[in-house]
């Protein structure tokens, strides 16, 4: 007979190829063996999809006998490793059926551990380069581990730690004691796996808890967003690494970097080494708050974006230049390329955060030659703790009367600037193929046009030269100065993209890469409010101690306020940055125009003495 199972509690699909549960719901099922925590069947409706298999209580015939558990049957042999069997834990108490006495546990959790599994780690869409014309080499990395050598990347800028030894200045902060069946849920149900709604069998009404993203692979779930909110998170916060939001007059902002500065980046050199088998661009650094020059290469500039980009999940890192496989020690190549890595640092420099990393820091002051220091900040920067949901420890925002904010409008604000980004995405790429179609124009079609009229009119003056007259031959000279006039004022046009559209696009391209960061960062602040509307029902209902939802409401405030406060600093360069350019634009505009005139005028008085 076929397989059927009845719905223990409603189950709402969030994602592609689930569907919906309804209490006491009757199922076939495609089969009863189910892959890490879930199952295939067809609802009453018809609907045909996944779902929990601890929503659902397997209908089995009274006589028959269930087969044998054979986990991942259905996939080709050694594509997976086995995992262990679902432990009884994973179903509602109903079905749970004592293990013998010899049995062992189902799971065997460390004694130290704080909950069964680590917060997932923070996975972005950052690849590291593959085969890119940077690849590491020997010499700037090794295999070896030195992130806890003493001094390797300290916070020397500035040196927020006490210098009373190494306990002082850091603080534990934890989130777990809040949510104490958070954690495992109360059904004793590990991080990662669906709950059923109230904990999992019979119990009190006040321990249940909110329930986890079934979709483990979206950016909320993977920056650690998740597991904060639920109150997972727990670490040692240094006072150097305390991320401090402040109310301005615009609302929530970080707090500003009290040692600001710049950095250049000059004079791009071809180098090598290995005896010139290997070529490489190398970019001189000068940064003006050490005023000590370093050189690096652009997969040192990889490296640091990956490590920004996965340690700040709700920080717009802007993106780097792209990478080219083939002309890349052309002169055009190189100089586009470093226009941008200047954008680049600019944006780097201008924010309170990044610019106080200890990661950047160490990429701006290390000497070029201490390959050494070099390695030691590397590995301790890719050994931060401070990461995924520990990173939100680090967060510290305004407590006190009036320094909540309204979540309702926290999420009106964050749907305005959503639709503000969308249409600002849609502006720049048209304003970016525009720009960038006028700009062929004029190196190509203007030029030749112009001079296509320079040509005629010298065509036109050789005519006359032909007629000896004395008194021509003023004319004669004056429309062959004319010729020469458009000849040179087509050259004018094919060059004047350089001087002002070009770095136009240079900000649109580093502003493009900003709006690609923002759909993760909003995602990430929804979904800590969809956790709260949770927690908020779950109290109504009786469910959960307020308390508990109290705890989770003050996680996503933390979140909020970083989140406005990366809106405002956005909106804040994003005025400096295009009043910057425009201005520039239409000086460059004027510049160029008044020498066309220039030219013509020029060519013009040549008539006065015909």
């Amino acid at each position: 007979m076929a397989l059927r199972a009845r719905a223990l509690y409603d189950f709402r699909s969030e994602n592609p190829g689930e569907i919906s549960l309804r209490e006491h719901e009757v199922l076939s099922l495609c089969s009863e063996q189910d892959i890490e925590g879930w199952l295939e069947g067809v609802n009453s409706r018809g609907d045909r999809g996944l779902f929990p298999a601890s929503y659902v209580q397997v209908i089995r015939a009274p006589a028959a006998e269930p087969p044998p558990p054979a986990r991942y049957a259905n996939l080709p042999a050694g594509g997976f490793e086995p995992l262990p069997p679902p432990a009884a834990a994973f179903k509602p108490a109903a079905q749970q059926q004592p293990p013998p006495a010899a049995a062992p546990e189902p799971f065997a959790l460390p004694a130290a551990a704080g909950f069964p599994f680590p917060p997932a780690p923070y996975g972005g869409s950052y690849q590291p380069s593959q085969g890119s014309d940077d690849d590491w080499d020997d010499d700037w990395d090794d295999s070896s581990t030195v992130a806890d050598e003493p001094g390797a990347l300290g916070s020397s800028y500035p040196d927020y730690e006490a210098a009373g030894g190494a306990a002082s200045g850091r603080y534990r902060l934890s989130t777990r004691s809040e949510l104490s069946l958070g954690s495992r849920g109360a059904g004793g149900h590990p991080p990662g796996h669906p709950h059923p709604p109230g904990g999992g069998g019979p119990g009190p009404k006040s321990s249940a808890t909110v329930s986890r993203n079934l979709n483990r692979f979206s950016t909320f779930v993977k920056s650690g967003g998740e597991a904060f909110v639920l109150g997972e998170a727990s670490g040692f916060v240094k006072d150097g690494d305390k991320l401090c939001v402040v109310l301005g007059p615009r609302g929530p902002e970080w707090q500003e970097n009290p040692y600001p500065f710049q950095c250049s980046i000059e004079d791009p050199t071809k180098q090598t080494k290995f005896k010139g088998m290997k070529s490489y661009i190398a970019y001189k650094l000068v940064p003006s708050h050490t005023g000590q020059q370093v050189h690096r290469r652009y997969k040192h500039f990889d490296w640091l974006y990956g490590r920004l980009a996965e340690k700040f999940p709700v920080i717009s890192v802007p993106h780097l230049p792209e990478k080219q496989a083939t002309g890349r020690f052309e002169e055009d190549f190189i100089s586009k390329r470093r226009k941008g890595l200047a954008w680049w640092m600019d944006h780097m420099c201008s924010h309170p955060v990044l610019a106080q990393c200890d990661a950047f820091q160490h990429f701006l002051t290390c000497p070029s030659t201490d390959e050494k220091a070099w390695k030691q900040g590397k590995r301790k920067a890719e050994k931060d703790e401070m990461v995924g949901a520990n990173f939100f420890l680090t967060i510290s925002v305004p407590t006190g009367p009036g320094a909540s904010l309204d979540l309702q409008e926290v999420e009106s604000q964050v749907d305005g600037f959503k639709a503000f980004t969308k249409k600002m995405d849609e502006s720049v790429l048209q304003l970016n193929h525009t720009a960038n179609e006028f700009a062929r124009k004029q190196v190509t079609g203007f030029k030749k046009e112009y001079q296509k009229v320079g040509h005629s009119f010298k065509c036109l003056s050789q005519a006359f030269e032909l007629d000896q007259q004395a008194f021509s031959a003023g004319l004669n000279q004056a429309i062959a100065f004319t010729a020469e006039a458009y000849d040179t004022i087509g050259d004018l046009f094919a060059d004047q993209p350089r001087q002002d559209l070009d770095p136009v696009m240079d900000l649109l391209a580093l502003y493009q890469g900003h709006l690609a960061n923002f759909p993760d960062i909003i995602h990430v602040q929804k979904g800590a409010l969809t956790k709260v509307k949770e927690s908020k029902r779950h109290v109504e209902e009786g469910k959960m101690e307020l308390q508990k939802a109290e705890g989770i409401q003050e996680r996503c405030n933390i979140i909020s306020f970083a989140t406005l406060a990366e809106i405002n600093h956005f909106h804040k360069i994003r005025v400096r940055d295009f009043k910057s350019q425009m201005q520039h634009f239409l000086q460059q505009q004027i510049l160029f125009f008044q020498k066309v005139t220039q030219k013509l005028e020029e060519a013009l008085h040549k008539y006065d003495n015909v």
